[in-house]
């Protein structure tokens, strides 16, 4: 393994232009490619630093992390183990245009107009019977600073009873549950913000796409109005490269019955043709494959030798 210090190896390669608070920005690859980014690798200092803070800290999701590093303490890391940090993806195998929200993953995909880069930023999704939209183009109709938020009433009735009675309108504010700016992308759904400092990369809202409130501001300043906007679902993603190597991503798929922490068995894996076609190929390593096809760590891997 690399010679890892008590910080941040973070070796930006060519194919990343920044990592700042706002997006993980890569350029794009060259035609016929789809791979981008390196990972890197992080050692978990002394004292009380959750997973949450970490996965900021890098912009990834919670679950982004989580999926790279199989058995870390979802709350609280161990100090001193190390963690991958998934920075290399496999861009989601659609047009790139507009903005791409790929809910198996948690990750929104924005590919700014008449720029050769893509900006990649975790986020938050329905949680389960309230699920974020898949197979879905639409665009940004308008956007609003210091949104209000008018819960429905199935949501008023959901608080109430729990005891909790909300108002008709909630006022704009940092109170407010859809943050502080808020992308409109049709009558029920948004990309917006978020009161809470826990929840980016797990199913948490009512529907809406949610992100952290640097991504959120940046987005809003960034994203005109009629910019298109793609829901997709792809927990497998693949690419063939220029060079002949074969790499797949492998996330958990979003289950219909129990969120990230209540399941105790893996998720059925549904394979379509395209990406049988691929795996099929007679220079896949069948054992390379199968671990993949298991243990779904969300990090694109070489099935070729």
């Amino acid at each position: 393994m690399l010679n890892v210090v008590k910080s941040v190896v973070f070796a930006v390669t060519a194919a990343v232009i920044s990592l700042n608070s706002y997006a993980l920005e890569y350029r794009l690859p060259e035609k016929g490619s789809r791979l981008v980014g390196e990972n890197q690798y992080y050692v978990v200092p002394e004292g009380k630093l959750t997973l949450e803070e970490i996965a900021a800290q890098f912009q990834l999701g919670l679950t982004n992390l989580l999926e790279a590093n199989p058995g870390v303490d979802p709350f609280l890391p161990k100090a001193g183990s190390t963690l991958v940090i998934p920075h290399q993806l496999i861009l989601p195998d659609t047009k790139q245009e507009g903005i791409v929200i790929n809910v198996a993953e948690m990750r929104l995909y924005y590919y700014p107009k008449g720029k050769k880069t893509v900006e990649v930023l975790p986020i938050g999704i329905g949680q389960i019977g309230k699920d974020t939209p898949e197979n879905w183009v639409t665009q940004v109709y308008r956007k609003r600073a210091n949104p209000t938020w008018t819960p429905t009433t199935r949501i008023r009735k959901e608080y109430a009873a729990n005891g909790v009675i909300l108002p008709d309108v909630w006022p704009a504010g940092p109170d407010n549950p859809m943050g502080l700016f808020a992308l409109y992308v049709g009558n029920l759904y948004a990309i917006h913000g978020t009161n809470a400092t826990f929840g980016i990369g797990l199913r948490v809202s009512q529907g809406c796409v949610r992100l952290r409130d640097n991504d959120i501001e940046h987005l809003f300043n960034s994203v005109p109005v009629g910019t298109r906007v793609e829901f997709i679902n792809q927990p497998v993603k693949f690419t063939e490269e220029p060079d002949g190597n074969r790499y797949l991503e492998v996330h958990e798929p979003l289950s219909r019955t129990q969120d990230e922490f209540e399941s105790t068995e893996p998720v059925s894996l549904n394979l379509d043709k395209e990406t049988m076609r691929f795996i099929a190929h007679p220079d896949t390593d069948s054992f390379v494959l199968k671990r993949l096809l298991e243990q779904r760590v969300g990090t694109p891997t070489r099935i070729n030798p």
